[in-house]
C-alpha cells in the first residue's frame, strides 16, 4: 500500500529504486517488529541478519547518502529495531569510512559490513550534549599511545558493541578546536559500563566509564584535534538519515490510518466519509511529501560532494517534527485501539519521540539552520555596510 512514487523523483536513479524495491521485498519476509524483552539479543541477531543480506555493505565504504537514507526509510517502515541496528552500523563506524588510515579500514570495515562486529558512536556526555566543545573527556598522550579518563553517555549500543569510535579532549586548542577521535575496542582495559538506560522505545543504551585506558595513537582518526571537524561531517551524513527513518514512521503511521479511515465504520457511514478525517489525511499527506523532499534534497547535495550543514538540518527537524505530528494523529484516529501496547501506531508513538532528541534536538538544528543563513548573508551585509 505504501506510496513510492516518490522513487521517480529527479534525486534518484534507477539503481535506488531497485534497492529500495529489493530490500521492502526482504524486510517483508525476515523482519517483525515484536522482539520481546532481550533487546540486545533480537538487536545482535537483527545485525547478523543485515549483514548477511548484504545491506550493511551499504553503511561502510563510498558513503551513498540517498541509498542510506532509502535503506533507513524502508526499514524503519518495516521494524524500528532493525532500522536501529542499521543506522548504528553506518554512524558508529562513518568516521572510519571518512577518516581512517587504510589499516584501520581493513581491520573494522569489513566485519562491520558482515554483521560480525558493532559498532557505536560516543560524542555525548553527562555535561555535554548539544553542546560540545564543553566536553570534558580527555586523552592525554604518553609516548605512541593516549590515555582516555571520564565518562560518556546515552551511548546507543553501549554494553553490546564491539568497538567504539570515541571523540576525547586532546588540548591542542580551546573549545571545539581541541577535541580529537579515536577507534576504542570495547574489550580495552579501563573501558567499562557504568551503567544501561531504558528509554521510551528500547534499544541498546548505556553509560561508558574510561579509567586510564590505554589507546594506540595508530587508533586515532584523522588529525589530532580534528575531532569536532570529525564527527559534524559523520552527523552530516547520518542526520540526513535520520530524517528518513522519521519519513519510514511517518509512511507506516499514514498506512495505518488510511486504512483504518477506510474501513471504520461511524454513524452509518466510514470515518473517512467524515470531512474533519480528510482534511487530517490531507495534512498528513502533505506534511510527508514536504518533509521528502527536503531530506532527499539534502542526500542528493551531499552525494554531489555539497556542504549540507544546513540542508541536513532543515530535512532532520522537518521529517522528524511531522512524523510526530502524523503518527499522534493516526492513534487518535484509532482511538482507544491506538494505545493498546504493540499496536503498531502505539509502538510508532514510542519510536518517534526519541528522533526528535537524538543527533542533535529540534531546537539544535533551528540554531544550525539560522547561523548558516547568517554566515551565508554576511558577505551582502557587508558589502551594503
Amino acid at each position: 500500500m505504501a506510496d513510492k512514487t516518490y522513487l521517480d523523483w529527479p534525486f534518484f536513479d534507477a539503481g535506488h529504486a531497485a534497492l529500495e524495491q529489493a530490500l521492502d521485498t526482504w524486510a517483508s519476509a525476515k523482519l517483525s517488529p515484536t522482539h520481546g524483552r532481550d533487546v540486545d539479543g533480537a538487536c545482535r541477531a537483527l545485525v547478523r541478519q543485515l549483514g548477511t543480506g548484504g545491506w550493511l555493505e551499504h553503511a561502510v565504504g563510498a558513503i551513498d547518502t540517498r541509498a542510506i537514507c532509502l535503506i533507513r526509510e524502508t526499514l524503519a517502515r518495516h521494524d524500528g529495531l532493525a532500522d536501529f541496528a542499521f543506522a548504528m552500523q553506518g554512524l558508529g563506524s562513518g568516521a572510519i569510512s571518512l577518516f581512517g588510515s587504510a589499516a584501520n579500514k581493513e581491520r573494522y570495515l569489513p566485519r562491520v559490513a558482515r554483521g560480525e562486529a558493532i559498532a557505536a558512536f560516543a560524542l555525548s556526555e553527562p555535561q555535554a550534549g548539544s553542546d560540545v566543545a564543553a566536553m570534558q573527556c580527555a586523552a592525554v598522550r604518553d609516548g605512541d599511545d593516549y590515555v582516555l579518563d571520564g565518562e560518556k553517555t546515552w551511548i546507543s549500543n553501549g554494553g553490546i558493541a564491539d568497538f567504539y569510535v570515541l571523540f576525547a579532549r586532546t588540548g591542542e586548542a580551546p573549545g571545539a578546536r581541541g577535541i580529537s577521535a579515536f577507534i576504542v575496542d570495547a574489550d580495552t582495559p579501563g573501558l567499562s559500563v557504568a551503567e544501561r538506560i531504558e528509554v521510551i522505545a528500547p534499544h541498546p543504551l548505556a553509560r561508558l566509564r574510561f579509567d586510564g585506558c590505554r589507546v594506540p595513537s595508530s587508533q586515532r582518526l584523522g588529525e589530532a584535534g580534528q575531532g569536532f571537524k570529525v564527527a559534524m561531517a559523520t552527523l552530516d551524513v547520518f542526520r540526513t538519515s535520520v530524517a528518513a527513518a522519521a519519513l519510514g514512521f511517518a509512511r507506516r503511521a499514514f498506512d495505518e490510518a488510511i486504512a483504518h479511515a477506510s474501513t471504520r465504520k461511524m454513524f452509518g457511514q466510514t470515518l473517512a466519509d467524515f470531512q474533519l478525517t480528510q482534511a487530517k489525511l490531507a495534512e498528513m499527506a502533505s506534511g510527508i511529501d514536504a518533509a521528502a523532499l527536503l531530506t532527499y534534497r539534502a542526500a542528493w547535495q551531499r552525494d554531489q560532494g555539497r556542504k549540507v550543514t544546513k540542508e541536513a538540518a532543515m530535512a532532520k527537524m522537518t521529517a522528524t517534527e511531522t512524523a510526530q505530528k502524523v503518527i499522534d494523529a493516526a492513534l487518535q484516529m484509532f482511538g482507544a485501539m491506538g494505545v493498546v501496547s504493540e499496536h503498531p501506531v502505539e509502538r510508532l508513538y514510542r519510536e518517534i519521540r526519541a528522533l526528535r532528541i537524538y543527533e542533535g534536538a529540534t531546537e539544535v538544528q533551528q540554531l544550525i539552520i539560522a547561523r548558516e543563513l547568517l554566515r551565508e548573508a554576511a558577505p551582502a551585509l557587508e558589502g551594503k555596510a
